[in-house]
């Protein structure tokens, strides 16, 4: 009877009434579950309720990788400090923040690229031109130059002042290795007191020891030692690359060089990767870069090409997926493993040849030295948002880049994602290569087309590198 009165209707609808259910639905599900997350979105995929689904989700993709393009913004800030050009890079070990670097006029700077300020400076480390730079621990670093002698400094002991002539801010050396010809470049063993120089031979030396323990070199070398490094894994392995174009490889337990090779052009800096022990990248003066697999160095594995001038440094990134180059045309390029072409490229009006390049220890950012004599920062993924991203906007962005994969084989987004402006001058000068190696690849068609069938077959790129190969 409430109810009929309450309603107001007869009594014959009122069975029916009484069958009436109401739809009940939990707020919490149409919430954020915490404060900051997007709000939760109930969609219906069925292809025939919405019939222009996919090209909806392409026109996301498309405006997705504009807007990477519009944001990419990747040059932070750039350290001054030398006064002549940075020669070499070097990342302190344990540490996200602080870098060395030596530079043409023999002095050293420390910087600390998150507050972008020098730590310290030791100016005149060396006489002349410092041309090696690398950490023996957290606290020791070991510096090499033309001046015939390589140098320890322990930057924590205090500041030496008792002296009129130093001046109030200059360092003594902790250690002091004197050679009898110059010095091209140091490297540490990664755990024991050892280290190792390049020079017209390369040297193996004790920390506690004023002259080399050991003398490597291969029995037909007649070499400048140009560059050196020691593998990460197996840590007995020494590389080093040499001023006739060869590379090889040397194990400090026998003390002698088991394999070289020779290149069809000089090698002017080298890296391993730091995930896999047996790669290992080469910059090349063909403006080209190579990795190697050590157990086979016939031929390269890969071979990346952009640059348009000498390279001159490279360093990988911690993750062992992407490494950094800078070459001679002014340009600093990223790139990723296995993909040889189509890099990140960046640019500034001012700075001049790359002489060195490093990554960070956390593989967010990049760092080079060029001969204008600053250190510049640089971000790893030139659209990446630095500073407080909250929950909805790491969504977005997650859901963005999930797109641009997505559709990444796409002609008009693929376009877009691969498009970089660079200068006129470096624009120029690929224009110019490409069309030398179309007249060069024209020729060798036409002398094999002309020739006797089968006195003439093309060889592989890959192929044309490594001209000998010595054991």
């Amino acid at each position: 009877m409430v109810v009929r009165r309450l309603l107001n209707l007869p009594s014959k609808f009122l069975t029916a009434v009484q069958k009436i259910s109401v739809l009940q639905h939990a707020i919490s599900t149409h919430l954020p579950s915490r404060t900051g997350d997007p709000m939760p979105v109930q969609r219906n995929l069925d292809p025939i309720m919405h019939p222009f689904a996919r090209a909806r989700e392409r026109t996301r993709a498309l405006n997705a990788a504009k807007m990477e393009r519009m944001f990419a913004k990747p040059f932070i800030a750039a350290l001054e400090g030398h006064i002549d050009a940075v020669e070499t890079l070097a990342r302190r070990p344990e540490s996200v923040t602080d870098v060395a670097s030596g530079s043409w006029d023999g002095e050293i700077v420390l910087h600390n690229i998150a507050r972008r300020v020098q730590v310290m400076k030791i100016p005149s480390a060396h006489k002349g031109k410092l041309s090696g730079l690398c950490w023996a621990d957290e606290s020791r670093l070991l510096s090499c130059g033309v001046d015939k002698s390589v140098k320890m400094w322990d930057i924590r002991r205090p500041v030496d002042t008792s002296s009129s002539e130093a001046g109030p801010s200059e360092l003594k050396p902790s250690a002091v290795f004197p050679g009898k010809t110059p010095f091209n470049g140091v490297a540490h063993h990664w755990s024991d007191p050892v280290f190792a120089t390049a020079s017209n031979v390369v040297q193996i030396w004790d920390e506690n020891k004023n002259s080399p323990v050991m003398d490597i070199t291969f029995s037909t070398s007649a070499e400048s030692v140009t560059s050196i490094r020691f593998n990460p894994s197996e840590s007995s392995i020494l590389a080093s690359i040499g001023s006739d174009r060869t590379f090889t490889l040397y194990d400090i337990r026998t003390g002698r060089a088991e394999r070289r090779i020779v290149m069809k052009m000089t090698s002017n800096d080298l890296s391993w990767s730091p995930t896999f022990p047996t790669s290992i990248l080469l910059a090349s003066e063909d403006h080209n870069l190579y990795t190697f697999d050590i157990r086979k160095l016939s031929q390269p594995s890969q071979i990346y090409k952009a640059h348009v001038a000498a390279v001159m440094s490279c360093d990988w990134s911690p993750t062992g997926t992407e490494f950094v180059s800078g070459g001679w045309d002014r340009t600093v390029r990223i790139w990723k493993e296995g993909k040889g072409t189509h890099p990140e490229v960046y640019h500034t009006k001012r700075m001049q040849r790359v002489l060195s390049t490093a990554f960070t220890a956390d593989a967010r950012f990049v760092l080079s030295g060029s001969d204008d004599g600053n250190v510049r920062i640089w971000k790893a993924n030139a659209s990446e948002k630095l500073g407080v991203v909250t929950a909805r906007e790491r969504a977005a962005i997650e859901y963005r880049d999930s797109l641009k994969e997505r559709w990444k084989m796409d002609q008009e987004i693929g376009k877009v994602q691969r498009s970089r402006h660079i200068p006129k001058p470096v624009y120029k000068a690929a224009q110019l290569k490409r069309t030398m190696l179309e007249a060069q690849r024209v020729k060798e068609e036409r002398r094999r087309k002309h020739t006797r069938a089968g006195e003439s077959k093309p060889t592989a790129e890959r192929k044309k590198v490594v001209l000998s190969e010595q054991t």
